[in-house]
């Protein structure tokens, strides 16, 4: 990982992501730009102030991690949209990947995401990690969700390939269905024969998890089965919080047609609900077609 973009408006939010760009520009020995975008849709004159402000705090901020932390930092100041300014800047430099804070949970919590962060994610065609924790150290232990297809295979090969999966303790999880699940609560089936039938389908998706894995190639991986018995997205979070797990992994695409344009609604669900942080990936470029 050559080169991480950090976006901050300043907020106690992209602070959080300022922190964690830090940890991981030392981890890697990353050049680290930050990144502060005005926007240009207002009066010249406001433009011109904010830009200028702008300049001011992002030059102190940038001496503190040169000079302080050590690190190889630069900062743009970028007069655009504030949606596309971020992926831009990234574009332009070439970025591996892209550092966000959290989105507003109680002000925006009945959209998406926090707009700036999930146009971000949904446009960048590059990893993007949201900082939602309070980073308190390296990455240790990373729970990676895969719906064990061809655009999930690519996104881990992606994840990995920044380098971000590296030294990592790592549980691959899938949540498999199990179709029959709701037509058996309706019918006066035992518990063992509804117990019967979520073995089966356990012991199918352990065969197809385990042909999935032979393809990414990613050694002392720990696997995760669990049915789709609740909300998925919860279900990832929920098991990130039983593993002590800092970091959760998904794509932005999965099987369906419509999810290769807009993210997935389990990718976004993990991105609204949860309090660790979320390392959206996009399929290779070059590794499936668009």
């Amino acid at each position: 990982m050559k080169t991480i973009v950090v976006a901050t408006d300043f907020s106690e939010r992209s602070d959080r992501a300022i922190q964690r760009a830090k940890l991981l520009a030392r981890d890697f020995d990353s050049k680290l730009y930050l990144v502060h975008v005005v926007d240009n849709d207002q009066a010249k004159e406001i433009v011109l102030a904010e830009r200028d402000v702008s300049t001011q705090l992002l030059e102190k901020l940038t001496s503190t991690l040169q000079e302080i932390d050590g690190l190889n930092c630069e900062f743009r100041v970028v007069l655009d949209n504030p949606f596309s300014g971020i992926t831009k800047t990234a574009n332009d430099l070439n970025a591996d990947l892209i550092v966000i804070g959290p989105h507003r949970r109680q002000i925006l919590k009945n959209i998406l995401v926090g707009t700036t962060a999930e146009r971000t994610i949904r446009t960048a065609g590059r990893p993007v990690l949201t900082a939602n924790g309070v980073p308190a150290g390296s990455y240790r232990r990373a729970v990676v969700a895969t719906d064990l297809s061809a655009y999930s295979k690519t996104m881990i090969l992606a994840a990995k390939s920044i380098g971000l999966l590296d030294q990592l303790n790592i549980s691959l999880l899938h949540v498999f269905s199990a179709p029959g699940t709701a037509l058996m609560s309706r019918a006066s089936l035992s518990v063992e024969e509804k117990h019967s039938y979520i073995a089966g389908e356990r012991k199918r998706a352990s065969e197809e998890l385990a042909s999935f894995i032979e393809g990414i190639n990613i050694e002392g991986l720990s696997t995760i089965l669990k049915p789709d018995t609740a909300d998925i997205a919860e279900t990832i979070r929920e098991t990130a919080i039983e593993l002590s797990a800092e970091l959760i992994v998904v794509g932005t695409c999965g099987r369906s047609k419509v999810a290769r344009v807009l993210m997935g609604s389990v990718t976004e669900g993990v991105l609204r609900s949860s309090d660790r942080d979320v390392l959206a990936v996009p399929p290779l470029q070059n590794g499936i077609e668009s």
